[in-house]
């Protein structure tokens, strides 16, 4: 498994589901646990919970660094 996404033994540390109850999986439990909690996932084909490693590190993809834009000197103040 890549490092870009945590395990699914990961996912249920995290939110403390391991398995489902009350009518309800454990995929369903987990993705209203980290949507409580206000961690970023998305929900694959299959309907397991997928959380990109950044949202829990804090790191910020690189894409997502917002680009420098050119600025003549005399507008900089500098």
């Amino acid at each position: 498994m890549s490092d870009t996404f945590l395990t699914a033994e990961e996912i249920a540390e995290l939110s403390g589901v391991r398995k489902g109850q009350r009518g309800k999986t454990r995929d369903e439990l987990q993705a209203a646990w980290l949507r409580s909690s206000g961690i970023p996932f998305w929900t694959n084909a299959r309907g397991r919970p997928i959380v990109a490693r950044t949202a829990i590190e804090g790191r910020v993809a690189r894409e997502e660094l917002p680009a420098r834009q050119w600025q003549p000197q005399a507008l900089r103040g500098t």
